[in-house]
């Protein structure tokens, strides 16, 4: 006689408060998977740059998004950065200061004031690098949680 799972009945059916967990289960997944889809940032991640976070993860995520979204555009003459390379030192200095001003300007829209907020940590992320960041295919990853700001993964 072969074992079964205690889920069923010795006739082989599902028991009735098996089915039920199942189906909570299955719900349960769909609404988080649901959730990610128009996920955002964590809701805590501070504000960067003087005055609010100078050192961390955050930071040198912010420093790496710069950096890529520095090499990935052709960036000469006026639209040129005032530095072509951030050090990823998580350290927030006048280097990393005058490149979020020269990115809020750049990206236009953007309230020029050296602080990474929820606009600018939104347009970093879209911008930046999608192995740091995340994409739609393998949802948020690393710097999506340590920036403020917020990402489509639908």
């Amino acid at each position: 006689m072969r074992k079964t799972a205690k889920s069923t009945r010795r006739d082989g059916r599902v028991r009735r408060g098996a089915a039920k967990a199942s189906v909570a289960l299955a719900i349960a997944g769909a609404s988080v998977l649901g959730a990610t889809a128009g996920a955002s940032a964590d809701p805590n991640a501070s504000l960067l740059g003087y005055r609010h976070t100078t050192y961390g993860k955050g930071v040198q995520c912010v420093q790496h998004n710069i950096n890529y979204v520095i090499a990935h555009h052709n960036l000469s003459g006026p639209s040129a950065p005032p530095y072509t390379h951030l050090d990823e030192d998580s350290q927030w200095g006048p280097k990393t200061d005058a490149d979020v001003r020269w990115y809020q300007k750049w990206r236009g829209g953007l309230e020029v004031d050296g602080v990474v907020g929820n606009a600018t940590g939104t347009d970093l992320l879209n911008d930046g690098d999608p192995d740091v960041n995340g994409d739609p295919w393998g949802g948020p990853r690393e710097c999506y949680w340590a920036m403020p700001g917020t990402m489509d993964f639908g």
